[in-house]
Parts: structure tokens; sequence; C-alpha cells
């Protein structure tokens, strides 16, 4: 309403103004005849559209002359729409009911277009800019005109545009009268942007005219936009932000300067200034606009003025002094800058600030306490931030040369933060300053107050970064803040979620911005050490993972070692916040032996923090790019730190020096605990494996390995240092020959040089007892054994036999490789069962460069790992005799004990159910695992039995130790699993090796197997990928003499028999239960490894050119499997299948065609024989591709009896079924083209007994009878 009120008084005001006009108008015109009549015509012709007659204002009443107004609108509009239809190029003002007419004969006058108004509003500020520039221009023109003719009548009456007011711009011309107080009013109006167009034109027109006095200016300010008693909401809100726009423009036009240049006394200034700040205490909203209105004009005047007339102001001092109890920020703003400007100490800042000033003082822990109520009031401009705030932060943090980038900040500089800087003064203190402004201001009053003040707080940093020196980071940064930071964070559904969010990514870019190792370093440290490690965990971010990552220099590295180093020993922060928990994190801890006293007294929070540390320092090596020598003096600090802090502790304080390698090593004064012990351990070994992975063996000097047991050797000689654990005399006794045998092989390294066969088997055998070594200390009493046994390798392969204590006992052996590889195998998994992962990769690696010497009997005790089962064998049934013990291969039995898998049967149940989806079929899920009387076993003596169990026994051991009634067979799924890594290790280096066979068996009896695979798909995939990916699809497959065809004969029948096994259903189930669909999935993924064997062993098969009479074999084994297709409804071997083989390998079709022909027209089911017309169609196509065409004639011409004799059998028992018929005719006409083509139709049907004839005629019609016709 109260915009319609204050729009309804400028439009009467204006309604009332074109009344005079029109009056004023009709008076001028009264002595021109010819236009007098027009205008009464005109007059006519508006009484004649309805438009009431406007008489003067003061003859009638408020409510009638809005009626009018409103009905004058509505006809103006009318008539511009018209007229803009008509002549679109026709000006706005040609319209207007008021128009500048000149009727004398000195048209050469200046005419001033008010239509210029109606530019001013718009939102295109080129537009805008434009109009200014027309009205300021055609004003100059008018004014000059006006000022060279003088106050004439004639020139009045050309120019008047409005009755004459009294408004103190006698001196202008009316032209410029009417746009003064029309910009002035245009002002306080909301419309688009009508404001900043008027305010822009009136900054100008003052500027450019000066006969426009300033006086009359800000009286006329006031006079047209007061706010009276009667305005409310909107329209008293225009009218106080258009004397604001209105005081603006004339602050930036410069008048106010000139003035006080041509009168160094002028009141206009005291005036002007006294009337913005009445203005600001009006409303809150016009505080800041106002106080920046009056630092234009500030930044514009000289210090003169400044302090003779803006600080004698009245109302200023008042101003200044309420402003804290008001919460005024602006007043302080206003200070500061009036304070920089003048560079003089005045009473009138007393107040606010310090006297005498200075920064110190400014930000006085008290002083500042004595702000923070008016700095919390700054929220009101949100989301912007208001102009006090870089202010206080440019004098907060002055500039300053930048830091080095090349990390120069010393950890000494970090934890005290005494680096003094320059500045403005030499008694300032730039940290000083800071720390007591995020104490006092950030910390107790932005972010333990409301949201909107804490999102002050953050933006405040956010200035703050810019300027910040990399020391200050921990100041800024501290507990309550970061504390906060994680709150919001950590719920999505927090108010301030988007501006932490915001906030973080702020701080990421200007950690990256330069590159800064410095910055780097320090917001990793603060992030983490106030959140114990676990900024991340908590707010669901990457951040402290993303900073890690982009370490790029080697100091930047060093420089982030140094200050995690700094962190894990410095205790000092634990009592720096109080913490909420108190349980240790040594609860988990699997160590065993060491004394509970390790953890007494350490907090969680401690524990998580120093964790975080020892993950953290191996992983910046995972994203760093550096040249290997950088990179190792990087691997070496960290790998220090590990060794020290996991395997050593200190008997005499907390640090020692070593003079051999001239440094110092400390420990956290309180001893840390078995965890993090255990952790720095398995980081080592991390390391370690990385590096023996990620390197190259180019010299043993930066080899880590070879410098760990160095600094190992050196540290365990200084008798103020010990080992973290006491070990027992075997445990002892086997670390120190470990350590000895390296340092052993180490100089038989240097000694073949590195690019040898033996090089890299001494370099992954060195790395194994490093890992072996780091194992004992890990789990003690488990290792000393395999780790003799390991030792005792390395002496056989490598002929050192001058380095250990001898038993006494000579033990040569004079098959000294076989069993030195058998005992190395032994001894490897041995090590599988309870090795951690790096051990295990090291394993691995000592297996790739022995695998070629792996014997028969060494790949047997791996392979039955792989076939072992928890479970009891089965025996078998008495009456189960179906199949001879040859089905141990695949380990399949026929059997029909309640292991076997039902389902539903689906489709039809009549007697015709011959096909495949109607066949009752049946898969056994029973396995024979044989034990001791496997042909595999016959081999093994009573000690590598003993060997084999005791791999198991480590395995039921962990039992024990762990609860979980699945303990057992899971173990032994992963040692399983451990062992399938080395055998696919095998398979890849030693791709077409006899013994390849022998691991298919294996692997395939296991597969099948559903004691081994059942209930963890994760084995059987893993044993089917390495089937399929380094056997199957393998380019590589067993060649030569030791390819036996025996083996293969066996192997081939077994795959046939498991391709053709069915999926028993059950007419009692009517659905699928969850186990019966993964037994389905099981039964799929079986008979793809039957087809895919049949295929690679006729692969293999072929690839040794046997004989034909050495095939004879093969091809009764098909005839068989084929026999069963026909006369078997069970047999579930897919004709796709036999088609495949056929197109894979034509030889087997071209001997098994008339045994395929017989078959087919002695077979009792319609269904198989039209199945097996594919695969004849398939034969013949190969026979008449082939090459030798005249062997093909020979072949077809040797079985056309049997192919007469299946035709007759096909017409003369036509299917019943349409498509079946269609399949038929398909053959047949196949048959008779191939017979036209090679001439052998008149020998056909010759062949063709009579009464086939007669059947072929009816059944096969045209085709036939066109035979008939080439064979006469």
């Amino acid at each position: 309403m109260g915009s319609k009120k204050r729009g309804s008084m400028l439009m009467e005001e204006e309604v009332a103004d074109e009344d005079v006009e029109l009056n004023e108008h009709d008076r001028k015109m009264a002595s021109k005849k010819k236009i007098k009549k027009e205008k009464k015509s005109d007059a006519k012709v508006e009484d004649d559209t309805d438009a009431p007659h406007i008489p003067t204002s003061n003859s009638i009443k408020p409510m009638e002359r809005k009626k009018k107004r409103k009905a004058l609108d509505k006809e103006r509009h009318r008539i511009a729409l018209m007229d803009k239809e008509k002549e679109p190029s026709q000006e706005a003002s040609q319209v207007s009911l008021v128009s500048i007419v000149s009727s004398e004969p000195s048209s050469d006058l200046p005419v001033f277009h008010i239509s210029v108004f109606n530019n001013l509003a718009s939102a295109d500020a080129s537009i805008r800019e434009g109009a200014v520039e027309t009205l300021v221009m055609e004003l100059q023109e008018v004014q000059k005109a006006y000022e060279k003719v003088g106050n004439n009548e004639a020139v009045q009456s050309g120019l008047q545009l409005e009755a004459e007011k009294d408004d103190g711009l006698d001196n202008c011309a009316p032209s410029v009268r009417y746009a003064v107080r029309r910009l002035i009013r245009g002002v306080s109006s909301s419309r688009q942007c009508a404001r900043q167009g008027f305010a822009l034109g009136l900054t100008v027109l003052v500027g450019a005219i000066p006969n426009i006095r300033v006086n009359s200016l800000l009286k006329l300010i006031v006079d047209s936009l007061e706010v009276t008693s009667s305005m409310k909401g909107q329209e008293a809100r225009d009218c106080l932000l258009g004397r604001l726009f209105a005081y603006g423009a004339l602050a930036r036009s410069g008048r106010l300067i000139e003035e006080w240049v041509s009168d160094k006394n002028t009141p206009y200034i005291r005036e002007f200034t006294s009337l913005l700040i009445s203005l600001a205490s009006k409303k809150r909203y016009l505080q800041e606009p106002a106080v920046s209105v009056l630092l234009n004009l500030i930044e514009m005047l000289p210090n003169e003025a400044v302090m003779g007339h803006i600080l004698e102001a009245p109302g200023l001092k008042e101003c200044f002094e309420g402003a804290t109890d008001t919460g005024n920020p602006d007043a302080l703003l206003l200070a500061l800058k009036m304070r920089k400007k003048i560079s003089i100490d005045n009473l009138i800042f007393s107040k606010l600030l310090p006297y005498p000033f200075s920064a110190s003082k400014l930000f006085a822990a008290d002083h500042l306490s004595f702000l923070t109520n008016l700095l919390k009031e700054s929220t009101f401009c949100q989301p912007r931030v208001h102009g006090v705030w870089p202010v206080l932060v440019n004098m907060l943090l002055p500039e300053i040369v930048s830091e080095d980038g090349n990390s120069s900040l010393t950890s000494s500089s970090i934890k005290k933060h005494k680096k003094s800087r320059k500045s403005g003064s030499s008694d300032e203190n730039v940290e000083t300053n800071l720390k007591c402004f995020c104490e006092v201001v950030l910390e107790g009053s932005l972010l333990s107050s409301s949201h909107d003040r804490k999102h002050l707080a953050f933006d405040v940093v956010l200035l703050m970064l810019p300027r910040l020196p990399a020391s200050c980071v921990p100041i800024v940064l501290s507990h309550k803040f970061v504390q906060g930071l994680m709150d919001i964070l950590s719920t999505k559904d927090s108010w301030l979620y988007k501006v932490a969010e915001h906030f973080l990514k702020e701080l990421s870019d200007w950690v990256r911005a330069d590159n800064n190792d410095d910055r780097r370093v320090l917001v990793i440290f603060v992030l983490q050490k106030h959140s114990n490690g676990r900024f991340d965990s908590v707010t669901r971010t990457k951040t402290v993972k993303d900073l890690m990552a982009h370490f790029v220099t080697e100091s930047g590295c060093l420089l982030f070692i140094k200050e995690l180093t700094r962190m894990f020993l410095d205790e000092g922060h634990e009592s720096d916040e109080p913490s909420d928990q108190s349980q240790t994190t040594d609860d988990n801890s699997e160590m065993g032996s060491i004394d509970d006293k390790d953890s007494a007294g350490m907090t969680a929070n401690s524990d998580l923090l120093k964790s975080w540390v020892v993950e953290s320092l191996p992983s910046i090596l995972k994203y760093v790019k550096l040249d290997p020598e950088a990179k190792f003096r990087v691997q070496k600090e960290v790998m220090k730190f590990l060794a020290v802090q996991g395997l050593f502790s200190a008997s005499l304080g907390t640090e020692v020096t070593s003079f051999e390698l001239q440094e110092k090593f400390e420990w956290p004064k309180a001893a840390i605990s078995t965890g993090l012990c255990r952790m720095c351990i398995e980081q080592l070994q991390l390391l370690l494996s990385s590096t023996q992975k990620g390197g190259t063996l180019v010299g043993i000097e930066n080899d880590l390995g070879c410098y760990f047991m160095r600094f190992l050797g050196t540290l365990c000689n200084i008798p103020s240092v010990s080992l973290v654990r006491s070990l027992s005399n075997e445990d002892e006794k086997a670390f120190k020959n470990l350590q000895a045998m390296e340092s052993r092989l180490s100089r038989e390294v240097r000694n073949c040089g590195p690019s040898t066969d033996d090089a890299n088997k001494l370099h992954a055998l060195r790395y194994l007892l490093i890992q072996l070594l780091l194992q004992l200390l890990l789990r003690p009493g488990e290792f000393s054994e395999a780790a003799s046994e390991l030792i005792i390798c390395c002496q056989k392969a490598f002929a050192v036999h001058d380095l250990l204590d001898s038993s006494g006992e000579d033990e040569t052996e004079t098959d000294g490789l076989p069993d030195l590889m058998d005992v190395l195998v032994d001894t490897l998994l041995s090590l599988l069962p309870q090795s951690s992962a790096p051990m295990r990769s090291a394993v691995e690696q000592v297996y790739r460069y022995f695998c070629n010497d792996v014997t028969e009997d060494g790949l047997l005790r791996m392979l039955r790992v792989i076939k072992k089962d928890l479970k009891p064998a089965r025996h078998k049934d008495a009456d189960s005799e179906d199949y001879d013990d040859d089905d141990d291969l695949l380990g399949i039995e026929e059997t029909e004990d309640s292991d076997e898998v039902e389902i539903a049967e689906s489709g039809e149940s009549g007697d015709e159910q011959t096909d495949d989806s109607e066949a009752v079929v049946t898969v056994t899920a029973a396995v024979e695992v044989p034990e001791v009387s496997d042909d595999s076993d016959e081999g093994m003596d009573d000690d590598a039995m003993f060997r084999m169990d005791s791999y198991l026994a480590r395995i039921f051991q962990e039992r024990k130790n762990q609860a979980g009634g699945d303990t057992t067979h899971s173990q032994l799924v992963l040692f399983k699993l451990r062992v399938l890594s080395l055998l696919e290790i095998f398979l890849h280096e030693n791709p077409g090796v006899p013994q390849v066979l022998t691991v298919y068996s294996y692997l395939a009896q296991a597969l099948v197997n559903p004691n081994t695979t059942e209930g963890n798909e994760q084995l059987g995939e893993r044993i089917w990928v390495i089937l399929k990916k380094k056997i199957f699809n393998a380019k590589e497959y067993p060649r030569g003499e030791g390819v036996e065809l025996s083996t293969l004969e066996s192997s081939l029948e077994k795959s046939l028999r498991l391709a053709s096994r069915p999926f028993k259903k059950k007419k009692s189930a009517a659905n699928l239960s969850k186990k019966q669909s993964s037994l389905w999935n099981r039964y799929k993924m079986i008979n793809r490894l039957a087809q895919e064997s049949t295929y690679w062993i006729l692969k293999v098969i072929d690839g040794r050119k046997f004989s034909e009479p050495e095939l004879h074999r093969i091809f009764e084994i098909f005839q068989d499997a084929i026999s069963a297709y026909f006369d078997s409804k069970k047999s579930q071997l897919k004709s796709e299948f036999l088609k495949e083989i056929f197109k894979r390998r034509p030889w087997l079709g071209y001997h098994l065609f008339g045994f395929l022909l017989r078959r087919c027209s002695e077979t009792k089911s319609e269904f198989r024989r039209l199945e097996a017309l594919e695969l004849l169609l398939e034969i013949m196509k190969s026979l008449l591709s082939g090459s030798d065409l005249a062997a093909s004639e020979t072949i077809l011409k040797s079985h056309l009896a049997e192919f007469c004799r299946l035709i007759k059998e096909l017409v003369m028992h036509m299917p019943e079924k349409q498509s079946r018929r269609a399949d038929v005719r398909k053959f047949c006409n196949k048959v008779f083209q191939i017979v036209s083509t090679h001439n052998m139709a008149k020998l056909f049907l010759k062949t063709l007994e009579p009464d086939a004839h007669a059947a072929c005629e009816s059944q096969l019609g045209e085709p036939f009878l066109a035979l008939k016709k080439v064979g006469r």
C-alpha cells in the first residue's frame, strides 16, 4: 500500500504539472488562430474519445484527479500503441501530451527531448549511459542558449516545461530545472534500473552545469524526497533510498570539492556530512551505503578538508560514541578509513580506536573484546562480507615478501611460531596480533554464536588466506576452528554444510595455488592434529588425501616426513584440548607377548593420531614422482622412522646418537603401544615390498633392503638400544642367521652383476629373508623353522657354507638340484598360511625366478593343496558300478544319494518327450577326493606327506586363536587362493611344458568337486579364470614327446562325459530356491568347463600330429559319446557343441561321417535324428569347401548307400510338426544339390530303393523330380 500511495502522489504531481502545461500552452496559442483551431479540433477529438477534460489542479478533488489520471493514462497508452503500429519510426515525444513546440521563426534554438528519461530506467547499462549522454548534451545546449539570449519571454515560452517553482535554480533554464527535479524524483523509483540510471544522470548533469547550486540541490533533495508520517513500508523505503542515491550522485559529481576549492569555509560539506549521517541513522540497511558514500567523498577530499569539515560535521562524534552500544560496524569502518586518511590521532575516534593509535593496541585482547559486539552485528549484509573485515585483515596481515616456496620452513618455526616479520611499525608483531584476533574474535565471538556468525568466521578466514604466511596457518586453523568445521561437515543436513564445503575447497585451492610445500604441510598438520588423524573419515571427504597426493618435490616430501615425525614424538598436543575418549587402540593387538604396560597411560586420541602418522609416511611415495636417487633418499627417511619406532627402544632416555650414522634418533617419552609397534613393522614390510616391485635392479648401493639391513645391524650394535621385544633362543638364532645370510647374498649380487638371472634370484631371496626377519618380530615362535629351511636352501643354491654355524652333520645330497627345489617349494608353502601380504609377495617373487626348475613332485605338492577337502571323502555305493576308477580325474561319480541337486521339471510330459527341453536330466554333486589311494600320491614318501599335513596343521592351529565356527574352512580357502597365485605364475612362465596337463587335471577336479569350491564363489571363479586365461586361451600349449596320448585320451573321455551329464530335475519342486539357483549356475559353469576342455585337448592332440592308427581310440571315444547321445534320453550332449568340434577339427568329422549317417538311420528318437542332420550338413560343408575335391567325391560315393538309407527313413517317417518337416526338406534338398553338382544323380537314384522313390515324390515334390530329370 505504501508503494501505491507514494506512486499516486508522484503521478498526481505529474498530472498537476501537465495541467499547468496545457493551460500555459492554450494561453500561448491564443494569438495564432490556425493553431488555435487545430488545438480545438484536437480537444474535440479528445472529447470524442471520452478523454476527460483536465482542469487545473486546484479545481478538482484528489479522488477525482486520481480517476481522471487513470483514464488519461489508459487513453495515452492506447493512442501510443495505435501510432506505433502506423508509424514505427515516430518518436515517443510526438505522442506525449506535453511537447515542445517552436512557433517562432527562430527554429535554430536547441530543443530538449524529455523522452530521453524513458531510457534511464533500462536494464541495459549501455542504453542508460547513452541516454545520460544525450540528456546532458541537450541540456548543456539549452543552458547555453538560455544564458545567451537572457530571460526573454519568447525563449521562455518556447522552453517552459512546467509551472515555475521556488526551487532555488533561478540561473538555470526551465528545461534544466525540470530535469533536475525529475532526476531527483526518479532516483526514488523502484522500476527496473531507474535508481541507477537517474542517479547517473544527476551525477553527470550536476557536474556539467555549474549553475546548479549545491545548497539549492541539497534543499531540493530534502523537499522532494521527504518522508512524512503518512508514508509506510515500501513508499518510505523508496524515499530513503532515493535520498541516498541523490547524495551519492552529488558526492561523485565533484561539486563539493569545487565548493571547497573556491571557498575553504564553505558550509556545504559539513551540511552534506550531517545529512548523510542523519540518513544513515534512520534505518540499518542505510548505514553501510551511507558510509560508503561518505568514504568516497573523503577519498576525493584533501586531508585539510577532511579535518576541517568532515570531522567537525554535526552528528559524527555522536555516531562514533554510540557505535559499540548500537552495534554499528560501519562507524568502525569509517573511523579506520578516516584515521588512515589523515594519519593523525584524534579524540573523536577514541571510543572506537585506541589513543594513541597502533595496530598492536587495536588488536590487543582487551580492545578486541570491546569491539566484539560491534563486529558481530556485521552479519546483517550476508552473504556479502561487510567492508570492515577487509580493512581489519589488511591491517592484521600487512603486505610482506612472500615466503620461499621451496619448503624453507623449519620444524622449530612451526612449533613455536616466533618468526618476526616487518610491517608498518617495528613494534608490531604479526603473529601476536593474529593470535589475539583469532582467539577473541573468531573463536570467542563468532564461532561460539549463531549460524550466521559461524558463516562470517569462515568468510573472514578466506579473506586472510591470500595474505596469510605459512607459519601462521596453525594460529588461524586452531583446534576450535577445525572442530567446528568437522562438526558441520559431518552432517550433510547441516545449514552451514555448503558453506563449510566451499571453505574447504577454497583452502585446498589456496594450498595448491603456488605449489607451496610449507602451506601444504602445515594445513595437513593442523587438520590431522586437531582431528586426531580422522579429518577425512569424520567429514567424509578426501581433503587430506588429495593434499598429500600433490607433493612434487623432494624437499616437500622431506619436510612432510620431518613434521610427521615431530607430531609422532610430540606429547604436548594431548593436553591442549580435552578429549571425550578414554580407551586405547591397543585392545585389538595381536602381539600377545608384549606386556600391557606398553599401552598404559596412552589415550585413544594419541594412538589414533600416531597410527595416522605411521600409515601416512609410506603413502606419500604412492603419488610423488621423483628421479630414482631422490626417491631413494625419501624412502630412507621413511624407513628409518618406521624401523626406529617399530623395532627398537632406548633403555636410557628418549634420545640416542649414532656416531657411525651421524644421526640422532628419538622416541616418545611414553612408550608407544604394542599395536603401533606392529603397525610400524607392517608398514615397513609394505615399504620394502613396494620398493622390490616398483624398482629395477640397478645396483646394491641404492637398494633399500640392503640399506635397511645395514641400518638394522648398526642400531643392534648400540648398547643403549634394544629390540622392542625379547626373542626366544630359536628366534634370536634365526634372526642373526637371517642377517648373516642376507649380507652374504648382497656380496654375491655385487660379484655377479645386476643383469644376470642369478642376480634376480639373489635379489628375490634377499628380500624374502628381510621379510621373514620382520615376520619373526611380528609373530614370534612361528617362523624360526621356516627361516632355518630357507637359509639351507640359500646355502645349497649358491654354495654358501662358511657363514653360519654348522651342525656338525654332513648333509651332502646326491640329487642336489631336485632335492633343493623340493625343499624350497615346501618352505615357500609353509610361509603362505599366516604370512602378511608383503611376505606373500616376496614368496611369489622367489617362486617366479625358480619355477622353471620346479620338479614334478614339487608341483604335485602344490596341486594337492588345491585338491584338499575339509569334508571327508564319500565312498562309492556298492551298486554304483557304471564307471571305472578313471572317473577320479575330474572327481565325478554316478550316485543317487541325498546330495543330488533337484529342481522341478518344466515342459510337456507326453510320450514324445525327446528333446532337451522335455528330458528328465540328472547331474551329480557327489565327488570323491581320494587321499592315499590317489595315483598322484604314490610318489610321496612319509616325510613328504608329513610336510603336506604340516601346511594344513598351521591352518587348523589358527582356529584356536580366532572365534567363529567357519574359521578353519575360511583359512583353508585363503591358503588355496595363495597357492593358486603360485600356480598362475608357473603357468605364465612355463606355458608349453607337459606339466600343464597335470595342472589342468587337478584344477578341473577342484572346480568340479563341490566340497572344494562350494560355499566360496571366489575360489571357484579364481580357478576358472586360471583355467581359461592361462590354459585354454593361452597362445602356447603342451607339445613334444612329453605329452602322452593315453593321458589325452583319458582326459578327453572324461570331458565328454562331463559335457553330457544332466542336471536332475525333480517334479515335486515348483520353484527354484536361492541355493538351487546357485547350483544351476554351477552346473552351467561345469558344462562350459567340459566344452572348453574338449576344445583344448583336441588342439593339443592336433598339435602332436598323430597318425590315423594312433587316433583310433580318439574316434572310439567320440563314437561312444555319439551313441549315448542317440540312445539315451539322459545324455545332455549339445548338438551345437559337436558342431563346433567338427568345425574346428574337420578331420574328426570326416572319420565320423559314415558313423553319423548310420546312427541317424537307426535311431528311434526323432528329435535326435533331426539334430544330427545339422551335424551332417556341417561335415558336408567342410568336405566340399576343401582343396582336394577328388577325395571329397570319393568320401561321398563311399557313403552313398548310407545317404539313401537315411533319406528313405526320413521321407517314410516324416515328422508331424511343420518346423521339423522343414528341417527334413532342407537336408534332402541339400543332398540332392550335392549329388547333382558332382554328377552322381544317376547312381544315387539307382541306389535309392523303389518304395523310397514314391515317398520322395510325395513328400519332397519338385526337388526330387528335378533330380530324376538330371539322372536320366
